[in-house]
Parts: C-alpha cells; sequence; structure tokens
C-alpha cells in the first residue's frame, strides 16, 4: 500500500461530472480514488472488493434517496468513514451516527480538501480539528467517546 496517510475514497455520486472533478481533486491531494457507484448496489459492490477508507456520498442517486441508506451500510458493515455531499441535507436522518457530517452543494475545489484532510485526521490519529467551512458537523462528533481528541 501507498503512503500511510493517503486514504482509499469511494466516490458515490450520480452526476458524472461532479464524480471525475472530485476524483480528479482527490488524486491531485494523493489519494487513491477506488471506485465512482451512481447507486446502492454499485456501492456496496465496490466498498466489499475495494476496502475504502471514506466515502463521499451524495443524498439522492440513480435509485432514488438512498445516500443515507449506502452511508449506513458502509459504515456498519465495512468500517467506511463517510461524509454526505449533497444539495439536500435536510433529507439526513435526525440523528444519523454513521456519517462525519455533510459539505452542501455547490462545493468548490478547497471545500473538498478541507473535508477529505479534516476526514483524513479523524481516520488515521483519531483526531477531531476544526470543521471546514460550510462542513455540518455530524452531532455524534459534538461529544465524542474518550479514545477521540479533540482539537
Amino acid at each position: 500500500m501507498g503512503d500511510e496517510q493517503e486514504l482509499r475514497v469511494l466516490i458515490v455520486e450520480d452526476e458524472a461530472i461532479l464524480a471525475m472533478e472530485l476524483e480528479l481533486i482527490l488524486t491531485d491531494m494523493g489519494h487513491h480514488v477506488v471506485g465512482s457507484a451512481m447507486d446502492t448496489t454499485r456501492s456496496l459492490e465496490i466498498a466489499a472488493r475495494e476496502h475504502p477508507d471514506l466515502a463521499l456520498v451524495d443524498i439522492n442517486l440513480r435509485d432514488g434517496a438512498t445516500g443515507p441508506e449506502i452511508a449506513r451500510r458502509l459504515v456498519r458493515d465495512h468500517g467506511v468513514a463517510a461524509i454526505f455531499i449533497t444539495a439536500n441535507p435536510e433529507q439526513i436522518p435526525v440523528g444519523f451516527s454513521g456519517a462525519l457530517g455533510a459539505m452542501p452543494k455547490p462545493f468548490d475545489e478547497t471545500g473538498i480538501r478541507d473535508i477529505v484532510e479534516f476526514a483524513r485526521k479523524f481516520i488515521r490519529e483519531r483526531e477531531l480539528g476544526q470543521p471546514p467551512k460550510r462542513f455540518r458537523m455530524a452531532p455524534w462528533l459534538l461529544t465524542p467517546p474518550d479514545d477521540i481528541k479533540r482539537h
């Protein structure tokens, strides 16, 4: 495997242009995109085969508003950290404890870089840094367990 700081990332987005933009940003950052999916079935197939560290998940996909269910299953079944990237953050279930948070669309390159770095610190170092601008951190992270350090 590559650098310990590198993340293996799954993109779950049904807008091909946005998925390609995310992939370009992530690879430019030195991360490895393990695949892109537009629906539940493909997302879970890629996760089972590629073992990503992080998933960037839209809410509304080809098979409906399945993003929250995909994120829940990625977290529960595969130990993947998930971040919603969505134009519809109101569709994220209240009390959802699987994802790290949500970044609203439209996004810019700086915003994506910041949320991925936030996620990398959480995944690799179990640290919660300052949340990036526009990023809505999940409520469960606001009172983290003792094994997560706050900075």
